[in-house]
């Protein structure tokens, strides 16, 4: 029996070109995703040299299922949630996100956009691929070519007005990935001027990694802004999934700050409503969702658990630390573009530059996320919860901290790895120092 284990993680498959994922793999995936949604499922890839092969192949799975196929080419993760809710198909996506070259992968939705997580699909996929496909006799489906990429812009338009804000002189990053495909299509006629860095769709990234999460993939952007006078930078992972804002003077905008004045639009549209946002999200979100007058749901790290709790609660919008926004009216699915068209909307609306703007929902000082490596995650964890004994805490996901003073801390373990990865934030730089210190001085001893 084949090891699966490194290929198919806890939200999507991913895995090294050749090594761990091939066009043959991507067939069967194909074929076991289709026996599991029994209908018809729209493909999109990026710009990977590996993608197209990979979405014929896949397509090639599913019909070979008796599964239809619509093709949509090029295209954003975000574009594929558009079919699968527009068309009310299911849903697949060949890209490996903000992965380096050597990746790629899939990612999967059900018809309305739902999540194919571990226990909502996957596990099932990879019985499926361990076990055997079983033989299908009927006749094989369609694959039928359609662009929708024109739909989707005209989508993400539809529910955010930018029709009367000021002009704007937007610097984009698209490292080489599918932002480069999609800003133009979006951005199109909007009253704004985009400055294009690393439009060109190269899946071997060669100016830097399609990563925004990381620091030094922004630096180009940074300094490129401060260059040309620029209002705002918008900075989109490989699959154009996420977004990440650097204001004028070439500062990073913290997602959490994005997420509090997003919420507040929303909550504009919709009083009243739910608000759903991560454990590891700032303590500004809530307070600021409550002053808002909405209600704010917190819940664990990742897309198929905000996507849970939204549909719960009916929440109006959701956001992660990560650079990840779902809103209810993209089928509770995350997508940075309309994250971006907000902001956007936001900035041009106001004559105030976008630092004091977004200083408005920055309360806190954190520590950005801080992974160690551990050989008993169970009991490092205890120890650090004895050890605040007297604190409010609670395992939602991990362990969480509240001290005194509005500070806090979250020690959550990795997924796939042997890691803690921990997240502090204070009122002040001293306090969040003075906790992230303690704390680390346990975990890694």
């Amino acid at each position: 029996m084949r090891d699966l284990s490194k290929l198919i993680k806890a939200y999507d498959i991913r895995g090294l070109v050749g090594e761990e994922i091939d066009t043959d793999i991507v067939r069967e995936v194909g074929a076991a995703f289709a026996r599991l949604v029994g209908t018809t499922v729209a493909i999109v890839h990026d710009m990977r040299p590996s993608s197209e092969p990979f979405a014929q192949a896949f397509a090639e799975g599913v019909t070979s299922q008796g599964q239809n196929v619509i093709h949509c080419g090029l295209g954003s993760t975000d574009l594929v949630y558009f079919a699968a809710g527009h068309l009310n198909v299911a849903g697949a996506v060949i890209t490996a996100s903000h992965n380096p070259a050597r990746y790629n992968g899939i990612k999967l939705c059900r018809p309305g956009a739902t999540p194919v997580g571990q226990d909502t699909g996957l596990a099932d996929i990879r019985a499926m691929l361990e076990n055997g496909i079983p033989a299908y006799t009927g006749s094989p489906g369609t694959v039928t070519h359609r662009d929708l990429a024109n739909a989707y812009a005209e989508y993400l338009r539809e529910l955010v007005d930018l029709s009367g804000i000021r002009p704007l002189k937007v610097v984009v990053d698209a490292a080489n990935g599918m932002g480069g495909h999609m800003v133009p299509i979006v951005f199109g006629g909007l009253p704004v001027e985009v400055v294009p860095m690393y439009f060109e769709l190269d899946g071997t990234f060669p100016n830097h990694e399609a990563n925004p999460l990381d620091p030094a993939n922004l630096v180009d952007l940074q300094n490129k802004i401060r260059e040309v006078g620029g209002d705002i930078g918008l900075a989109f992972d490989g699959d154009a999934d996420r977004c990440f804002v650097v204001d004028e003077t070439g500062v990073p905008v913290p997602p959490s700050a994005i997420v509090a004045l997003i919420a507040t639009r929303e909550l504009a549209k919709a009083p009243g409503s739910a608000i759903v946002y991560n454990v590891i999200t700032s303590r500004a979100v809530p307070e600021i969702v409550t002053e808002h007058g909405g209600t704010p749901a917190r819940t664990r790290v990742g897309h198929t658990f905000m996507k849970a709790l939204m549909a719960e609660r009916d929440a109006v919008f959701g956001g992660e630390h990560s650079g990840h926004y779902y809103f209810r009216d993209f089928w509770r699915a995350d997508t940075g573009m309309l994250a971006a068209l907000h902001v956007l909307a936001a900035l041009g609306a106001t004559d105030k530059p976008l630092s004091a703007l977004v200083a408005e929902y920055s309360r806190y000082v954190a520590s950005g996320e801080i992974n160690s490596e551990v050989v008993d995650v169970p009991a490092t964890l205890a120890e650090i919860e004895k050890r605040f004994d007297g604190a409010h805490t609670d395992r939602l996901d991990g362990l969480t901290v509240q001290l005194e003073g509005g500070a806090w801390f979250n020690l959550r373990p990795s997924n796939t790895e042997p890691l803690l990865r921990l997240n502090v934030e204070a009122p002040d730089t001293q306090t969040m120092t003075k906790i992230r210190d303690e704390v680390l001085a346990v975990v890694r001893r």
